[in-house]
């Protein structure tokens, strides 16, 4: 079996950790590789990719491996909704690893269309103010049908795996990372009728960045699962809707989602 180990360098800053895994894991028979951090490889391949580092190690990773290679992350920042593994366990999970006592679980990701470009989302896609602009204008379209107008700081369209961050800390719901859903959160909205709601996967969602004073000068940005955002103005659009793509996670104990919900949030 071959593994590939991601090391997030802020975290392990000079790899002994993930050298260590990389030792152990050889002395047990098995084929390693290191990568410092993620960073797309071709025709790189393993059986399974141990993600060393936090959650946003994992959401970075999933884009470039998730979908080819199962992945288990091992906890090296603070609460690490999305790694299975603590450090001090990661010996036992390792075993478990080399006697094939895992399975894997599929995660839903969602496409977000900005003009001509196009990115995945694991977690969520974020449409904030930007700049100097107080609050913002926002058209919620549903399979291009006008719901609501928001007037807030923003919005955030995140996935079952996103419900449990940005979503979760501005009022959303949390949801079973097994359900084909999307969740539309508002930040912070100038509203008292302004919910979070949960549609179907299999809705579009488009939101249009609308004027909202004729002084004031609209600006937002978008981001997608916390990567450097998009300058958007009024006018722009950014459609999200269910991926073709899905990301493959290392299940090593019959854990139930909401005892880690239990053990991490509560």
């Amino acid at each position: 079996m071959k593994f590939l180990i991601v090391a997030n360098d802020e975290k392990d800053i000079d790899l002994s950790f993930s050298l260590e895994l990389s030792s152990y894991l050889r002395e047990h028979g098995q084929e390693t590789e290191v990568l410092k951090n993620a960073q797309e490889q071709p025709g790189l391949s393993a059986d399974i990719c141990l993600v060393c580092g936090g959650d946003g190690t994992m959401l970075r990773t999933a884009k470039i491996f998730g979908e080819r290679i199962p992945m288990l992350g091992i906890n090296l920042g603070t609460v690490g909704f999305l790694t299975e593994v603590e450090r001090e366990n990661v010996h036992a999970a390792l075993d478990r690893l080399v006697a094939g006592e895992y399975s894997v679980e599929k995660r839903m990701m969602i496409s977000g269309t900005v003009g001509n470009t196009q990115s995945l989302a694991l977690n969520d896609i974020v449409v904030t103010r930007a700049g100097f602009s107080r609050i913002i204008g926002l058209n919620i379209y549903v399979n291009d049908q006008l719901l609501d107008t928001y007037e807030a700081d923003g919005v955030i369209i995140a996935t079952p795996t996103g419900s449990t961050g940005y979503s979760l800390s501005a009022g959303g719901p949390i949801v079973s990372p097994r359900a084909h859903v999307i969740v539309v959160t508002p930040i912070s909205p100038h509203s008292l009728s302004a919910k979070s709601i949960v549609y179907d996967a299999s809705e579009k969602i488009r939101v249009e960045i609308v004027k909202k004073r004729k002084t004031q000068d609209t600006e937002a940005i978008v981001s997608f699962d916390g990567e450097p955002g998009i300058p958007l103005s009024v006018g722009d659009s950014v459609t999200a809707e269910i991926s073709s793509h899905a990301v493959s996670f290392v299940k090593l104990y019959d854990t139930s989602f909401y005892t880690i919900l239990r053990e991490k949030l509560i």
